[in-house]
Parts: C-alpha cells; structure tokens; sequence
C-alpha cells in the first residue's frame, strides 16, 4: 500500500460536512497491535467529531494542511507536522480541512484491542466501540440520568 498513490474510498453514508475516506494501513501492512489508518478529507469537511479517547493517539499530516481543535484552542498544520493526542481529556481533538480547496491526507496511529471508549464533549455522548462483539457497542448521553445506573442493579445472587 502507498498511502500517497492509493485510492481512498470515500464513505457513501457519511452526512454532509464530514466528508472523508479511511484506508487501514496498518492491517494492511500486517501490523497487529497499532491501529494505523490513513484519512482523506475533502475540503471544508471533519473527520470526525471532537472527541477523546483513553489511549494515546497520534497525527501525521502526509499532504495538504488541517486544523486541529484541541482544549488550548484551534492549530492550523501542514504537511510533516506530527501531533501527538494524550489519553483523556487532555487529549480531545477534532480534525478539519477548512484551510483549502483540495482534500488533505493524514496518518493516525493508536493502540489497537477492544472496546475503545470514546467521549463526545459537544454532545455529552460517551460511547464503547467492539470489533469483535457488535452487540456490546454503545452511544449513550452522560447526562441521560437513566443511562446512570447502580453498580448491583439487576444482579441476582448466583
């Protein structure tokens, strides 16, 4: 895979302003424990909402030049800057090519295994992703009182 002469197949079902394709670099090059994708946004578009995970991540600005909103503020970056994301909040982020007329390419590295927890400040939405069971992922408000339950309830004593 050649991240720079690759085509990027850009998400069909992806509502408008968040306009940005994904390749998995680093499955793709047989790597197992980093996750390792490459992102094209189009112009004017988010790759994704502003978030915060619980393990590190980092950006690789390969061409064009993004903006990254982080809690101290909005960075514009180009091509070759790296920007590492601590885990937490500390580390929210967003991503976003607002800075030009053609779509930018990034790397973003992470560590891989399920689930992944993610928080949506903006939104107030916490969310569990798993790869490997679907039927434990979840989106929920932090502020829905009835997503807020005791650490017993519903447990029976076996």
């Amino acid at each position: 895979m050649n991240v720079f002469s690759s085509s990027f197949p850009l998400d069909p079902d992806g509502p408008p302003g968040w306009a940005a394709a994904a390749l998995e670099v680093g499955r793709s090059a047989g790597g197992r424990e980093l996750v390792v994708r490459a992102f094209e946004i189009m112009p004017g578009a988010h790759l994704c909402p502003y978030h915060y995970e619980y393990v590190e991540e980092w950006l690789l600005v390969l061409t064009g030049e993004v903006s990254v909103r982080r809690p101290a503020g909005i960075v514009a970056l180009v091509a070759g800057a790296v920007m590492c994301f601590p885990a937490g909040p500390s580390g929210a982020h967003q991503v976003s090519n607002t800075h030009g007329e053609v779509p930018a390419r990034v790397l973003m590295f992470s560590r891989d295994g399920d689930p992944v927890v993610c928080v949506y400040p903006d939104s107030d939405k916490l969310a569990v992703f798993n790869r490997a069971v679907k039927e434990d992922e979840l989106m929920v408000r932090r502020s829905d009182p009835g997503s807020h339950l005791d650490y017993f309830d519903g447990e029976v004593m076996g």
